[in-house]
């Protein structure tokens, strides 16, 4: 199936608490992304599932079964690496045939499940080869294809395109997605990215120093979040923050305001500032305004708007948050409905 459920899942490593009292369900053939800095827990938490660490306290449930204190083997789950780790002096066929030939499966099985998998991952033409012939992403797409052939319960992906140039990156974020499709297995993907999360998941799990924040959908995080946490994370370019005066006019200690929902003029609006840096995209412009009056603790406004606007540095500009789409937090961070 690929069912997963942890309930109150702690790991310490001596004093040091990493995770704390997770509870999490993940239903099968779910595509769930764990996100959040550097240091949240979202690589220990992913290798808790995979029982490659014991947990401290708390239990984790695979289709209905105990699997805390199962060895890694027992537990029907493939983990994809942030490293290849390919055999280099053996060929894309045998490293994907590996665990399948430790598992005693006979040749005409082994044959089949490699070709299948070469299908799917696009390798057929690339079976005899050796690593070192291949490019970074066709590399992951062979230590994905020896994960295929185990036809796991769940797939568990740790940042496995970090290591990748930002075209491969791409390419390979669109393939593991369609791969998802095809397979309709479950899938839990560990990355730092947020643009990962956002286009990749079916549900996002944030995490912040051991703890989940929030978990949702990619929108419901993007137009609901929970907290400044995650409405500071989700999103590209990242929410604007502001606090003081313009705050307290909302009864609230602090606004949020995406820059995407941000109207600019040069003539008339509620907030008045002057142009720092330019990002030309193309089909954006993402402006970084300096608006006057700002707080010490109130950060440069970003805002995004067509790739055809042409303000220059220094020019005066007015903002005006879209009334609909303001973001209220309190005193604590938490979102005020």
């Amino acid at each position: 199936m690929g069912n997963i459920t942890l309930n109150k899942v702690s790991k310490s490593f001596g004093t040091t608490h990493v995770i704390k009292d997770i509870d999490l369900a993940i239903d099968h053939g779910e595509f769930v992304v764990f996100v959040g800095p550097s240091g949240c827990g979202k690589s220990t938490l992913l290798r808790l599932i995979a029982g490659l660490e014991d947990v401290s306290s708390g239990r984790i449930m695979i289709d209905g079964t105990d699997a805390t204190g199962l060895a890694p083997a027992k537990r029907r789950l493939s983990m994809v690496f942030q490293s290849y780790a390919l055999y280099p002096h053996m060929s894309v066929r045998q490293n994907i045939a590996f665990p399948l030939k430790m598992a005693g499966n006979d040749k005409a099985v082994i044959d089949k499940k490699v070709g299948d998998a070469a299908r799917i991952l696009n390798l057929t033409d690339y079976l005899d080869r050796k690593p070192r012939q291949l490019s970074g992403g066709q590399r992951q797409r062979v230590a994905i294809g020896r994960a295929i052939v185990r036809e796991p319960e769940a797939f568990l992906f740790d940042e496995p395109l970090s290591n990748l140039d930002a075209a491969l990156r791409v390419n390979m974020r669109l393939e593991i997605s369609e791969l998802h499709q095809q397979l309709k297995t479950t899938m839990i993907y560990v990355t730092h990215d947020q643009v990962e999360a956002m286009t990749m998941a079916d549900k996002i799990v944030v995490l912040q120093a051991g703890r989940i924040e929030q978990v949702g959908s990619p929108l419901d995080l993007y137009k609901h979040p929970a907290n400044r946490f995650v409405a500071g994370f989700i999103g590209s370019p990242k929410m604007n923050f502001v606090e003081g005066a313009e705050a307290k006019r909302h009864d609230a200690s602090a606004i949020g305001v995406r820059p995407e929902h941000l109207d600019i003029s040069t003539t008339e609006g509620l907030w008045k500032g002057k142009v720092g840096v330019s990002e030309h995209l193309g089909s954006d412009t993402f402006l970084h305004v300096h608006r006057d009056g700002a707080g010490p603790n109130d950060e440069t406004i970003t805002v995004r708007t067509g790739g055809e606007v042409m303000l220059a540095h220094g020019d005066t500009v007015y903002l005006t948050p879209q009334a609909d789409k303001i973001h209220k937090f309190d005193a604590q961070g938490l979102a005020i409905k």
